[in-house]
């Protein structure tokens, strides 16, 4: 594409910055901001991305424009009930009042330090981190994604130990990243970019027997590995929950074999499955814990990689040796501290256990109206899934759903499995509005499939 002037961008970025403060438009605005935005993905993001996200791309495209609490308005101003929660990225809600205000008072004085002095809003989140985080977690290390909390505890647990491999689960999800990329189990992602770090081993989840085979002939062979990476539920595979015996044998493993036990909560963490940190339930404590997603109160990017002296004392006998230029700035920090005081004096993890109630009773009964379309339902929390029969009535089910103004998804790649995480605060009235749609809409995939 031909190079604009740097006149004719200045213009654009004006025309762009004007609609910051836009809380509405009439139909024309409406028309032509819709028309440009999708000109611009399909010429400047991702041509895919529009038919991928089906319900974005239609003819009418739907558009996020104001969003608060459990819920979020299109362009049009159609209200929508969020379900989805960024895939667990809203724990807090949607612009959580608190948490906008904390992130407006640091605004207003300092949005990023200079990274060469002390800044105070990272040491007082790492003090509450290792305040509620289970065992012996002391350092954080902050960044701005998932994936890169999880590139930190590699290079943590490599140091602390000497060793250069790594087991991951089959089903895992750990991010995109070089790194992190070789402990994802999934062919699709992997496939491309093959080889990846060569001593990563991936072993069936939540079978302990099978682990602890691999790792018995992984130290005959002198490959023991520096890290057993696992989520404590699975969320890109599905939503899937392992044995309670799984998580506690995984710490006995460590504990045998001088391993260290990474705790990917990325998704699972900051209240999800109704406990603050999801390994909580299990009553053990991994070495290294990363963090992400809603750790900053779903406002603003940052994660955390979470650990004990030992992992962090291996890492940075130089404190240079891992570092970030904006991960853990001012005002990401703020939002994060400001979240802890949202999750427990809101009591989000106690809402998501009664929100977890109120989904499974509602479901039990869908279970049994539709039996054909819907086989399962499962989850700790409000980190739930419904399994369909195959991926294209799932798909059909959620298609129906948002048409009704209820936002779900699948599994990145399949709606086979179609996930419910919503904002632990969601209301009553909205799970129950929720399960009401849900058994509208799997009625007429029903009549139309099974009758």
């Amino acid at each position: 594409m031909p190079r604009k002037s740097f006149e004719e961008v200045l213009k654009y970025t004006e025309y762009a910055i004007g609609t910051f403060a836009k809380k509405s438009m009439d139909d024309g605005e409406k028309k032509h901001f819709i028309a440009e935005t999708r000109h611009n993905f399909d010429n400047h993001i991702n041509p895919g991305f529009l038919e991928y996200r089906k319900a974005a791309g239609a003819d009418d495209m739907a558009m996020e424009w104001i969003s608060h609490g459990d819920t979020f308005e299109d362009l049009n101003g159609d209200e929508y009930i969020d379900c989805l929660g960024g895939f667990g990225a809203f724990n807090c809600g949607h612009r959580h009042p608190k948490i906008v205000e904390a992130v407006t008072n640091q605004l207003a004085k300092q949005p990023l330090s200079s990274a060469e002095l002390v800044d105070a809003n990272r040491s007082l989140l790492a003090r509450i981190l290792a305040d509620v985080t289970p065992g012996d977690l002391q350092y954080t290390f902050f960044t701005s994604s998932g994936t890169e909390s999880v590139e930190c505890g590699l290079k943590m647990a490599t140091l602390a130990t000497g060793r250069h491999y790594y087991v991951a689960f089959k089903g895992d999800f750990h991010g995109k990243t070089m790194g992190a990329l070789s402990l994802t189990s999934k062919e699709h992602f992997r496939g491309p970019f093959l080889p990846l770090l060569q001593g990563t081993r991936h072993a069936p989840y939540g079978d302990l027997d099978y682990l602890k085979k691999l790792i018995d002939i992984m130290e005959y062979v002198g490959e023991l590995p520096a890290a057993i990476i696992y989520e404590p539920i699975q969320g890109e595979a599905g939503v899937i929950v392992p044995p309670d015996d799984f998580i506690p044998g995984i710490r006995e493993i460590c504990d045998k074999y001088d391993i260290m036990m990474v705790a990917d909560e990325v998704q699972a963490g900051m209240g999800r499955t109704g406990y603050l940190f999801a390994t909580d339930y299990s009553k053990v404590a991994p070495d290294i814990l990363c963090l992400g997603k809603s750790i900053s109160g779903s406002v603003i990017p940052l994660s955390a990689t979470v650990c004990t002296e030992r992992a962090f004392r291996g890492m940075f006998p130089d404190p240079l040796l891992h570092s970030t230029t904006t991960g853990g700035n001012p005002i990401a920090t703020a939002a994060g501290i400001a979240a802890f005081n949202v999750i427990l004096s809101e009591d989000l993890c106690g809402k998501a256990q009664k929100g977890e109630k109120l989904f499974k009773d509602g479901m039990a009964v869908l279970l049994k109206k539709y039996p054909k379309l819907l086989t399962d339902f499962r989850g700790r929390g409000l980190m739930l899934a419904m399994e369909f029969c195959d991926g294209d009535l799932g798909y059909e089910v959620v298609y129906e759903a948002f048409n009704r103004k209820l936002l779900l998804s699948g599994s990145l790649i399949n709606a086979k499995t179609i996930r419910i995480e919503p904002p632990l605060g969601i209301t009553e009235e909205h799970i129950l509005k929720s399960i009401e749609i849900l058994d509208e809409c799997m009625g007429i995939v029903y009549d139309k499939h099974f009758k």
